[in-house]
């Protein structure tokens, strides 16, 4: 075996590493051979991600693919972050059911300065390469993006969901739209790179790139794709499966990665007790062995506060975990309880029961519009977490301890009992 043989790790231990989470690898059979290839020549893959800067911060949501990136730096490959500067203006219209607002170079350059220093919680600074799309997308001249255009058509770019949809509805497409794609997938030409990472929203992007860059006369890049983190307020419904709206700032469901260690704890304690494995799974450098161990302890404000503590370790520091833990603790979870609070028992017909319809059977609100209305303001509490869903669901089965007011708090223990 030659000394480059030995760069790499054994193709099958990258795999299972760069596989997991991934929910899209284009294709697994490229990827094993060109891993296998680049073990043998000590050659490492071009692995680039891109990221438009229209908002200045970045979330746990983004952290999911800064992760895998940094498994391939880990493993010795070459990654790229490509800030998006020059698609940014343009405007990414994946999951848009119209044109998304134009944003100024001087809104974007500005983002692209905390993009590029935030990524590095993650990323290793060192082995990192930083590009902005526009050192070349700046520099096409009109006759070589109307040849770009010219290597696709208007039918793919229907086969776009979102595209399909807003023609069928005789919603506009602007041209510009449509443009999108071809130079998301330009970048791919630019940096001839191997393989091309991004969200499950982003696959048929990176597959256009995979089908121009032959048109170029390059190999065709591959493509993996992570999941889309749901927000805070993510559930489980009934088929086990977890539902939400991503992950997002103006869904005001995030968790910042550079938000302060106690709002991060907090938050992160706020995730439903089955939504939690799914941040273990996507975010946590846990072994799948020791998040199986920790599920088997049936302890979810355990399992929430280690997850916390990990993450705010991540971007914080050990001292400042502890610090968030410990603050949360005395706000939260050591504020006496009055001895006599009531037990109360509130059947339902369904699987679960309306909150509000919980704190009225409960006297704790004179009417279920007054719960409601205290839900949407922010004063109810459910085993010690604020709630601001109106709609929450209890499920049924299960204790909670319902409190509602601040200065003049008032408790009660429901148990959601299945009606007979």
């Amino acid at each position: 075996m030659s000394a480059a043989m030995t760069t790499f790790a054994p193709v099958a231990e990258q795999m299972a590493l760069l596989t997991r989470g991934a929910v899209d690898v284009h294709v697994v059979k490229e990827l094993e051979e060109r891993l296998e290839a680049s073990r043998t020549s000590g050659k490492p893959l071009k692995v680039k991600a891109g990221f438009d800067p229209t908002r200045p911060d970045l979330h746990l949501g983004h952290a999911v693919l800064l992760n895998k990136l940094r498994q391939f730096q880990e493993l010795g490959h070459e990654v790229t972050f490509v800030v998006g500067e020059f698609t940014a203006m343009v405007g990414d219209p994946t999951g848009a059911n119209d044109a998304r607002p134009r944003l100024t170079r001087e809104d974007v350059q500005k983002a692209a300065v905390t993009y590029t220093e935030q990524c590095f919680k993650i990323l290793d600074r060192s082995t990192t390469i930083v590009r902005s799309n526009g050192e070349w997308l700046d520099k096409l001249t009109p006759g070589e993006l109307v040849e770009l255009m010219a290597k696709s058509t208007v039918s793919r770019m229907l086969e776009r969901n979102d595209f399909a949809t807003r023609f069928a509805e005789h919603r506009p497409i602007h041209i510009h739209e449509f443009l999108y794609p071809l130079l998301q997938a330009y970048d791919s030409v630019a940096l001839d790179s191997d393989i091309e990472l991004g969200g499950t929203d982003q696959l048929f992007n990176l597959l256009v790139g995979r089908d121009l860059m032959p048109k170029y006369g390059q190999r065709a890049q591959m493509v993996l794709t992570v999941p889309l983190l749901e927000g805070i307020d993510a559930k489980i419904d009934e088929s086990g499966k977890v539902v939400g709206k991503k992950m997002s700032k103006s869904a005001d469901n995030y968790v910042g990665i550079l938000e302060a260690p106690a709002v991060q704890y907090r938050k992160i304690m706020q995730v439903d007790d089955r939504v939690i494995w799914r941040y273990y799974e996507l975010l946590s450098a846990k072994t799948n062995e020791e998040i199986t161990a920790l599920k088997a302890e049936n302890d979810p404000l355990d399992a929430k506060s280690r997850f916390a503590i990990e993450i705010i370790t991540r971007f914080h520091g050990a001292p400042a975990a502890e610090a968030a833990k410990a603050e949360f603790g005395k706000s939260y979870l050591q504020d006496e309880l009055p001895a006599d609070i009531a037990e109360v028992n509130v059947p339902t017909d369904g699987a679960t029961l309306w909150v509000a319809k919980a704190l009225s059977a409960a006297g704790l609100v004179k009417s279920t519009g007054e719960g409601k209305r205290l839900v949407e303001q922010g004063g109810v509490e459910v085993d010690r977490v604020r709630v601001t869903e109106a709609q929450l669901q209890l499920e049924g089965g299960k204790r909670y301890l319902l409190r509602v007011g601040s200065k003049v708090r008032r408790f009660a223990y429901v148990t959601v009992s299945r009606a007979s």
